[in-house]
């Protein structure tokens, strides 16, 4: 089997995991696993230490072989640099294809989209399978996430999306909102499967006081987190906003990204107000449930381009969640759907804050709210659906019947 995802292991954060469970799952299952990877830089866009250097290289990871190639890495996001990343991934691929035996079927993860140009173009020349599976829409992301020069790179990006997509056996995608998008491209939607992500995170394990007081965060003071990849799509100022309005909530941004100085320049004078690294695997989930409310923001033009994947392991710490997002937007539904948040509008921090104040003086209420994440993660999101949804796509284009 060859997975072509340009985010991998070590990657903690984005699309990763899920590339990384998928090829080790099948490396436990007995399959030869390739898996054509760029290298480590998300979500800080910013090139691991270790691989600085390095024009091509070749790892064994759990039983999975790594083939990486070298590509820019734009430290700010504009449509000229993310082409020049995708054109940089597409040009090294297929320059340098893995030295692999020929597979018996091509999975791509997209984005990138050079990633699944390069897969499609893969399996043509092996004569075999080949199955995208949708995460972002890139096309309607430059159009909806405010990248400078957007309508430009969302028109590029839809053609190489198309080009993708129409010469897939079979189309995965992460919700249904992405399918009407996809039929668009010409992709007949007999081929198109729902193969949603899964919860990659465990449950946490210490108790959240012991954790609060490792953060310095007080037993009586109302933390609210936002964990993740910090973009132009998030929206983060709408935090910023919030934290202004009120001195006595402390607002949390863990991660990295391109807008990760911008949103420090400007909540420079915000003192209740921190922006702290992504946290190591394995305290994780802890730091999430040690939150009192854990936010999720997308600017109000985000529709149906994206899911944050931070949702599925937000839902299994059992921790309630505010979001302000578009309410007729994907990211909507899963809120919705879990039982274990509130919809508030994008963009607007006093909204924002009134739901956490309104979370904060009834415990009970939120830690109901937030109860309800693990029993939808146990109940869809665990990780054994997931990845037997993914097996179930893989068979289906491999020959099987479709279950």
């Amino acid at each position: 089997m060859l997975l072509v995802s340009t985010n991998y292991a070590p990657e903690h954060a984005g699309i990763g995991p899920y590339a990384t469970q998928i090829a080790e799952h099948w490396a436990d299952l007995g399959h030869e696993t390739h898996v054509l990877a760029g290298m480590p830089h998300y979500p800080a866009w910013s090139l691991e230490p270790e691989y600085k250097g390095a024009l091509q290289r070749t790892e064994q990871r759990a039983g999975v072989t790594v083939h990486r190639r070298a590509h820019t890495v734009p430290p700010r996001q504009t449509a000229v640099k993310r082409a020049l990343f995708e054109g940089s991934i597409l040009l090294h691929g297929a320059v340098a294809p893995p030295r692999m035996p020929r597979p018996d079927a091509v999975l791509a993860q997209m984005p990138s989209l050079a990633g699944g140009v390069l897969a499609a173009r893969l399996a043509a020349r092996w004569k075999v399978p080949y199955v995208p599976v949708v995460q972002d829409l890139m096309g309607a992301a430059a159009a909806q996430s405010g990248i400078s020069g957007g309508d430009k790179a969302a028109a590029i990006a839809g053609r190489a999306e198309a080009y993708a997509l129409k010469r897939a056996t079979l189309v995965g995608v992460i919700h249904e909102t992405f399918v009407e998008r996809v039929v668009g491209m010409g992709v007949d939607p007999g081929r198109i499967r729902l193969v949603p992500n899964w919860s990659h995170v465990p449950r946490p394990t210490r108790p959240r006081g012991e954790t609060r007081r490792h953060l310095g965060w007080g037993p009586g003071e109302t933390v609210v987190l936002h964990s993740g990849n910090m973009g132009l799509k998030q929206g983060l100022e709408v935090l910023v906003g919030a934290a202004r309005l009120d001195p006595q909530v402390r607002f949390v941004l863990m991660g990295d990204g391109s807008q990760r100085s911008a949103l420090a320049d400007l909540s420079a004078d915000v003192p209740n107000l921190d922006i702290i690294p992504p946290a190591a695997d394995g305290e994780f989930p802890d730091i999430l449930a040690a939150a009192d409310v854990l936010a999720v923001t997308q600017h109000a033009a985000v529709l149906d381009m994206s899911v944050p994947s931070k949702l599925t392991s937000y839902f299994q710490t059992g921790r309630p969640v505010v979001a302000s997002v578009a309410a007729e937007g994907g990211t909507a539904q899963e809120v919705e759907r879990s039982g274990a948040g509130v919809l508030v509008p994008p963009e607007d921090p006093e909204a924002l804050l009134k739901a956490v104040r309104a979370l904060a003086e009834d415990p009970e209420g939120a830690d109901a709210l937030g109860a309800a994440g693990p029993r939808h993660v146990a109940a869809h999101l665990s990780r054994e659906a997931g990845l037997a949804r993914i097996d179930a796509l893989m068979d289906e284009a491999l020959g099987g019947t479709r279950p």
